[in-house]
């Protein structure tokens, strides 16, 4: 069972990804943060947080209000405890200074948000099925597996 971190500013899209997430009848925990502080509280445990679990995966807008998702990852992939962690950045954005911001920032997928809801809902499915049944992910960063 993976547990998977959204990072989502819009309700609409926060409910269309639980529903794909619901319909595909994946054992995983889908867990929430509303907005990029949110986030990071949420990977650091701190503020609430401190019982959270580390995501395995971590599905990203990039366009939030405050820290925004350039931020997030940025933190994300310069954190020894946190980088090794699948940054996948789902967004509306097409354009490509931010395809290439991001990776740049070491996101590790860069997919655009389709308009319409049922291919919103595909695309959902189908990271889901690539990153918890196909990929093969790396044990947390505090594993003896894990090394340095």
């Amino acid at each position: 069972m993976a547990e998977i971190l959204l990072v989502e500013d819009n309700e609409g899209d926060i409910e269309l990804t639980k529903e794909a997430f619901e319909e595909a009848r994946f054992r995983n925990n889908l867990h929430v943060s509303e907005d990029g502080e949110e986030a990071l509280d949420y990977l650091f445990k701190r503020n609430g947080h401190d019982q959270a679990t580390t995501p395995d995966i971590i599905l990203l807008d990039l366009n939030m209000p405050g820290i925004d998702g350039r931020e997030v990852l940025e933190t994300i992939k310069t954190d020894a405890d946190l980088r090794r962690i699948p940054v996948i950045i789902l967004t509306s954005s097409k354009a490509d200074k931010d395809v290439i911001e991001s990776y740049n920032l070491h996101a590790n997928c860069y997919i655009v948000k389709p308009v319409d809801a049922k291919k919103f809902i595909d695309v959902v499915r189908h990271v889901e099925n690539f990153w918890v049944d196909i990929v093969c992910l790396a044990p947390p960063h505090n594993s003896p597996q894990a090394g340095d």
